[in-house]
């Protein structure tokens, strides 16, 4: 595994069609609470390809440092793969490497936990090179520690679409032998935190171009399968895939949306969020999760249909409080409306007004109801940059008025013998160098930014 060879990682889940789920209710967590995650948990292994045959749940005061289970349980689930013709047991939980590897030996079955089954996914739909390499350096990262004795659950790995026969865990960066060593995985994520910060850097470049322009951007954030995809391509007419599967996307996306009052803006879509998200995968993923950080507005959408959309809500935020997203301006949008009773979304929307102090917006990326609300409110949310300027502009400088165009609205335009008469709402940067040919100097004092109506 030299610096410069292909993608490259480790098998970590083989072939796996029928699974075992196993979730722990510790003390303050209720057993509707397990019951919502292992739903979530069977979700993302349906995504993954995998079928939840069976669940078990225990109750505890902590966790075994071990086991995570107690021994009894332990010994349970064993009979109870074997009865069930289990290819794994898949914990709702992250493991150590230890605890890993001592329930495979007490059970004598492949035992996996949340975060690979997302890496997983994450395999499965990177299609960028930076996605790939976010992934890849994801997966390492977590391998790294259990190298060492971890069992059946290491094998070879097939890699990329390819690896469709092998199963959760074997889609990813390629072949590789497990007993690769630990000088040369470092030297590989080395590489690829070199590779990710080359791709950083040019989306710094685009940003700071964007801001030199005074284009507005707006972040879709929220938690996977809210349906940001589908709200993109009905504000846009853009042509992103969707699908109605976790973590559909995961390459971000961006689009130029025109608003009524003549600005144009960006909206950029993101990777979805979900509980328990992964540490390895938010620090893998920086330079994605970094266009929320930088947007104007937060579109926070919400997939409304959902039972635990209130739960997801407090999700996305632990997100974007980890990745210093949390100031940023935020409009909650409810989206999905159509698959949920109306009287469930009123009362949703009532109880996010009382508890958040939010004002949310009521839409169906499908049907289009609300998405005119909705690009209002991003007007009023995205208050506008420009300056009302009005004047005279010389037939020599007319470049200024082809200025004046391009780099705002013209409200009118009118001509005689010298020049052309001007009035217009322009950026920062035009209102500059219109400056000398103005019937009053926009920056005589501190201006107001012109709002729009």
């Amino acid at each position: 595994m030299e610096d410069d060879a292909p993608q490259e990682g480790v098998d970590i889940i083989r072939r796996v069609e029928r699974a075992v789920v196993v979730g722990v209710q510790l003390p303050g967590r209720t057993g509707a609470d397990v019951d919502a995650s292992l739903d979530e948990l069977a979700a993302l292994l349906d995504t993954a390809g995998a079928q939840v045959v069976e669940r078990v749940v225990q109750r505890r005061d902590a966790p075994d440092a071990a086991t995570f289970l107690g021994g009894g349980k332990v010994a349970e689930i064993a009979d109870l793969v074997a009865a069930v013709g289990a290819d794994a047991v898949v914990f709702d939980d992250d493991l150590t490497p230890a605890q890993q590897r001592t329930l495979e030996e007490r059970m004598h079955q492949k035992v996996l936990d949340r975060t690979i089954v997302i890496l997983d996914i994450f395999a499965q739909h990177a299609s960028s090179k930076e996605g790939k390499a976010q992934v890849e350096l994801a997966q390492l990262t977590y391998l790294l520690p259990r190298l060492r004795g971890w069992g059946t659950a290491l094998s070879r790995q097939a890699g990329g679409r390819a690896a469709g026969g092998v199963g959760i865990g074997g889609r990813g960066p390629g072949e590789t032998q497990l007993e690769v060593d630990r000088r040369r995985i470092m030297r590989r994520i080395s590489k690829l935190r070199r590779d990710l910060a080359g791709y950083g850097r040019i989306r710094d470049t685009k940003a700071s171009e964007r801001e030199r322009n005074q284009v507005q951007v707006a972040a879709l954030v929220g938690y996977t399968n809210a349906g940001k995809s589908s709200l993109l391509n009905a504000l846009t007419g853009a042509d992103v895939a969707v699908e109605d599967k976790l973590f559909a996307t995961l390459d971000p996306t961006v689009r130029r949306l025109a608003l009524d009052d003549g600005r144009e803006i960006v909206i950029t879509d993101t990777v979805g969020f979900i509980a328990k998200l992964p540490h390895g995968l938010v620090e893998a993923f920086t330079s994605t999760l970094e266009e929320s950080t930088r947007a104007d507005l937060l579109l926070h959408v919400v997939d409304a249909s959902h039972a635990e959309a209130e739960s997801q809500i407090l999700a996305v935020k632990d997100v974007l409080q980890e990745i210093g997203a949390d100031q940023r301006p935020e409009q909650l949008v409810l989206n999905k409306i159509d698959r949920a009773d109306r009287a469930t979304v009123d009362a949703l929307a009532r109880r996010l007004r009382t508890e958040l102090d939010t004002e949310p917006v009521l839409v169906s990326a499908v049907t289009g109801e609300g998405l005119d609300e909705l690009t209002e409110r991003l007007e009023l949310r995205l208050p506008s940059l420009r300056y009302r300027v009005s004047g005279h502009v010389p037939y020599a400088r007319q470049d200024l008025v082809a200025l004046a165009h391009r780099r705002g609205t013209v409200v009118k335009e009118g001509y005689d013998e010298t020049g052309t008469t001007l009035v217009a709402d322009v950026d920062h940067d035009a209102a500059l160098e219109l400056r000398h040919y103005l019937d009053d100097d926009p920056f005589a004092e501190e201006p107001e930014p012109w709002e729009a109506g």
